[in-house]
């Protein structure tokens, strides 16, 4: 008798258990959103950064979730992604909030500005100490809600098309560059462009500009730079340690469930290491490559840097003093790369110092 109490127990404990996650998955909205990117197809890790995201965010809520990509141009232009997410023409886009300095200048914190943090100390600033929270403050403004999204690791100094030496060879050129940097190469006399990636190579092959910056070594081979431009100069030291980001609308992410919310944290959270890892793994054959196709690297001049560097902090007391939320944001990120740098300089520096030395011994 006691058994067969036992086995009517555990079949009805076996139904409950084939009820009940059919209606947990019931109570999983469906949702489909667009999601507008400000990078081409063609650059399969920047862009290609959107499909993971959306891939990850699909199979772990059971297809319930479906995001599409659209590649720069596709909807809106890429440098127009955070518009069509602020005005609700797509429920969010993946971007590099510095193109948007010239809606406010703090959009540049949550990509980099001159001088800044690398990869590793950007990511650790936004998630723990306070960055995204601070950033999220501020994109309320615009109706936008923020989430990291990818980071390139320092980047290249661009393509040029003669010898920069010193700082008085800046004067008058044409160069295609993002952000903060633009405004510090104004103040050493140069003309900053801001184009959207496609349209880079025409305007320096016809020499609409005299200079490029785009990532690094696997997206510029891809893009075709060292066709049109022999001189490779390193470091992107506007550039350390870039981020992007995906850009939600307010009222769309307000009106996720909590569990979905939470899934869109993780998945882009894989995607901003997944990024890194990418690049740091493919470009070191992408620079052996152009190297040995006729690139010609030049490391940036002593001269250039000290005075890019005394630009970047008057350009950043000046931004401070009539923009509080710029001022917030500056003094955050600065302490931070104090603090950051007192540790590094032990750590990550010494021990890599060590290693560059070492590299051909076996």
């Amino acid at each position: 008798m006691k058994r067969r109490q036992f086995l009517k127990g555990a079949g009805l404990g076996l139904a409950a258990t084939t009820v009940a996650a059919p209606a947990i998955a019931q109570s999983m909205p469906e949702i489909k959103w667009r999601l507008t990117s400000s990078f081409p197809k063609s650059l399969d890790t920047i862009y290609g950064a959107a499909d993971v995201f959306a891939k990850h965010v699909a199979e772990a809520s059971d297809n319930k979730i479906q995001i599409q990509v659209f590649a720069a141009g596709e909807i809106v232009p890429g440098l127009q992604a955070a518009d069509a997410v602020q005005n609700g023409t797509v429920e969010m886009c993946h971007t590099a909030p510095y193109y948007y300095v010239g809606k406010d200048p703090s959009f540049a914190f949550g990509t980099c500005v001159p001088f800044g943090l690398n990869a590793r100390q950007t990511t650790a600033w936004f998630y723990h100490n306070g960055g995204m929270d601070m950033l999220n403050e501020f994109y309320k403004k615009f109706n936008i809600y923020g989430m990291p999204g990818g980071n390139t690791g320092t980047q290249m100094g661009g393509w040029f098309r003669k010898e920069i030496k010193t700082p008085a060879d800046l004067s008058g050129l044409k160069m295609r560059i993002g952000g903060l940097a633009g405004q510090v190469l104004q103040k050493l006399g140069a003309v900053p462009q801001q184009i959207a990636a496609g349209d880079i190579y025409p305007a320096l092959e016809k020499g609409t500009i005299d200079a490029a910056e785009w990532v690094g070594p696997y997206d510029d081979e891809k893009l075709g730079f060292n066709k049109v431009a022999p001189f490779y100069y390193y470091p992107g030291w506007w550039e350390g340690g870039p981020a992007l980001q995906f850009f939600i609308n307010t009222e769309k992410w307000a009106s996720l469930p909590k569990n979905y919310q939470a899934l869109f944290q993780t998945a882009a959270g894989y995607v901003n290491g997944d990024m890194l890892a990418k690049y740091d793994a493919r470009n070191p054959a992408a620079i052996r490559r152009l190297a040995q196709a006729g690139a010609q690297l030049r490391p940036f001049s002593p001269e250039i840097i000290d005075a890019a560097f005394k630009a970047s902090s008057d350009l950043y007391a000046e931004i401070s003093a009539k923009n509080e939320n710029f001022k917030k944001l500056h003094d955050s990120y600065m302490a931070f790369r104090s603090e950051e740098y007192l540790w590094w300089q032990i750590s990550d520096y010494a021990f890599d110092s060590i290693m560059i030395r070492n590299r051909t011994r076996t």
